[in-house]
């Protein structure tokens, strides 16, 4: 359930593109079955300039509320409206339809700084 393609932060988001196009963020797998089902997303207005590492959203499961970091600097261009009538989606489709925004990166080189595939699941395994 880790997919090869995409990059990793260590707060268990994933990136996928290489930074030429904005980029499509979203939680793991590992991450969303850790909160369980989830009932209500909290996301930035497109525009929003983020910050690498600081809190861009929130989301509600039945178990906790937990936030959402930006794996990158950058604007915000899109956000996943679905989400808003059907967050449970992310359980059911955390790497693709369960999306949550793209960021148009300010340096796309910061993206090879994150967490391969293989350095996630060893994350994820210990």
């Amino acid at each position: 359930m880790i997919p090869e393609d995409l990059r990793y932060t260590a707060e268990h988001e994933w990136v996928s593109g290489d930074g030429s196009a904005p980029v499509r963020v979203g939680i793991t797998h590992f991450a969303q079955d850790a909160l369980g089902d989830i009932v209500f997303v909290q996301l930035p207005d497109e525009g929003t300039a983020v910050r690498a590492g600081e809190a861009l959203g929130e989301i509600e499961s039945t178990k906790s509320v937990s936030e959402i970091y930006a794996p990158v600097a950058g604007t915000v261009v899109a956000i996943n409206a679905s989400l808003a009538d059907e967050p449970e989606l992310i359980n059911a489709e955390p790497y693709a339809a369960g999306w949550l925004v793209e960021i148009a990166p300010e340096d796309p080189a910061v993206l090879a700084g994150l967490l391969s595939a293989d350095e996630y699941k060893a994350l994820t395994d210990s």
